[in-house]
């Protein structure tokens, strides 16, 4: 029998223990952040480059005028205070007073202590606490301090989070809201799997929270700062011995995909509609991304392409070294590649199915693609606006010189523009579509069936019930 779940405190207020999880670049926005607080719950607003509105209620494009990556991620932090600010304003008129409004950003998003710091000076006393992960956020903690929100780090590890309280936390720990265990193996986005841990084979999560809050207790963190499981949560039942559990102190959960699928989620109808069609074992554990990080997203064509991209890949020398003695003579214009005679007899079969052009990577391997595709990947490398701390796929960095001293990455992608795109209506074929590795749920769920869309509020009603 389900235990059922009890309201806790959170920034001063009573609030049930379920959390919107907060999906970056406008698919968590006012109306779902809104609804989900005033559902009693903590509501989170994306403050990843987050949509601002003209006077008639209408998206602003979020268009780059200026010439230089610098003066581009300059426009790219003021559109994301702007977007985040317009949008935590209306999530706090929806709620009407009732739960709590948090903002969630990435730490290794371009800018992050700029954004962060110029959406909590504006929303004064209505942002209760920020969530942030996608790193190590240490300044984490001093900022929310100067703004007197709680803050809650998102980690993966008991380790990440002893390193975080060791080196900054403890110093603010009346302002430690929470800590967001994210589980690598389950969780939708980006993933802190470590080097130490194999993507193929997922852990349980149960001796990962216990070492967490074991790590917490060292601390001298009570028991009611609650533990915020995050990824594979779907029933609320499948977790009933998490709930009042001794060794685990309080627990509170977050929903990531299962509030995409909500009548006052933000994204395009498509979308919603392609969450009904997932299949089990459809969500992947990828690293195209240009953070570096390991990531989940849907396996369709577009996750495919990148597979198939690096499939294309052979390694190269500058000069005859061990079996390295055959000159490439397809896709290099005559350059000087020496590869083996294998990967030479691969890569005139590319050439002759249409991939003629080959690519540097960082790692000294050739990818071969199609004219078209070599167009669209130096396009996109040449608008980079600097959305990231580092990027794998232009070589920015949110640092002096602006460069990771890296050759680009023609394997990864532009991950700004196809999120922009599948957020505002594009293709979800054709885009990046993130997800967690229960979305295989939505077609099992009876509470789905006959194409039925919830509110955010039936939605939260029907979590508390264990279903």
């Amino acid at each position: 029998m389900f235990k059922g779940i009890r309201p806790i405190n959170y920034g001063g207020r009573e609030v049930w223990p379920l959390i919107e999880g907060g999906k970056g670049v406008a698919a968590t926005n006012h109306a779902s952040a809104g609804a989900w607080a005033a559902a009693g719950g903590i509501g989170t607003v994306s403050a990843v480059n987050a949509d601002s509105y003209d006077p008639d209620g209408r998206i602003i494009p979020q268009i780059y005028r200026a010439l230089t990556r610098r003066e581009r991620h300059d426009e790219l932090v003021q559109y994301a205070i702007d977007g985040a600010v317009h949008q935590v304003k209306r999530a706090w008129d929806i709620a009407g007073g009732v739960g709590a409004i948090n903002i969630n950003v990435l730490w290794e998003m371009g800018g992050a202590q700029r954004v962060l710091e110029g959406v909590l000076e504006r929303t004064r006393g209505l942002v209760a606490g920020v969530t942030c992960g996608a790193g190590m956020p240490y300044k984490l903690s001093e900022i929310a301090a100067s703004y007197n929100v709680n803050y809650l780090p998102i980690v993966s590890s008991a380790r990440a989070f002893r390193a975080l309280w060791k080196r900054a936390y403890s110093k603010v720990s009346e302002l430690l809201g929470a800590v967001v265990y994210e589980d690598p193996w389950l969780a939708g986005g980006h993933n802190g799997l470590s080097n130490a841990e194999d993507p193929l084979v997922p852990q349980d999560p149960y001796p990962r929270v216990k070492a967490l809050r074991e790590t917490m207790r060292e601390g001298g963190l009570a028991d009611d700062v609650p533990i915020v499981m995050a990824g594979g949560v779907w029933y609320l039942r499948d977790w009933n011995e998490w709930i009042d559990n001794p060794e685990l102190g309080q627990i509170a959960f977050q929903f990531g995909t299962r509030p995409l699928l909500t009548r006052e989620s933000p994204i395009a109808d498509g979308w919603k509609q392609r969450l009904t069609t997932i299949g089990e074992g459809e969500v992947s554990l990828h690293r195209f991304s240009p953070t570096g990080f390991y990531s989940s997203a849907v396996r369709n064509p577009f996750l495919l392409g990148l597979e198939a991209r690096s499939e294309r890949q052979i390694a190269f020398s500058t000069q005859t070294a061990g079996d390295h003695v055959y000159q490439l003579d397809v896709g290099v214009k005559g350059r000087n590649f020496w590869v083996t005679l294998g990967d030479l007899q691969r890569a005139r079969a590319w050439y002759g199915e249409g991939f003629t052009d080959a690519l540097k990577t960082p790692d000294n391997t050739l990818v071969f693609v199609t004219p078209s595709q070599k167009g669209e990947i130096r396009k996109d490398q040449a608008d980079c606006m600097g959305c990231l701390s580092h990027c794998l796929f232009s070589s920015w960095a949110d640092s002096e010189t602006n460069s990771t001293g890296r050759l680009a990455d023609p394997r990864s992608f532009c991950i700004q523009k196809t999120l922009q795109d599948i957020a505002h209506g594009g293709e979800v074929e054709q885009n990046l579509m993130f997800a967690g590795h229960s979305a295989y749920q939505f077609k099992l769920d009876p509470f789905y069936s006959n194409g039925f869309v919830p509110t955010v509020g039936q939605l939260v009603e029907r979590i508390r019930t264990g279903d």
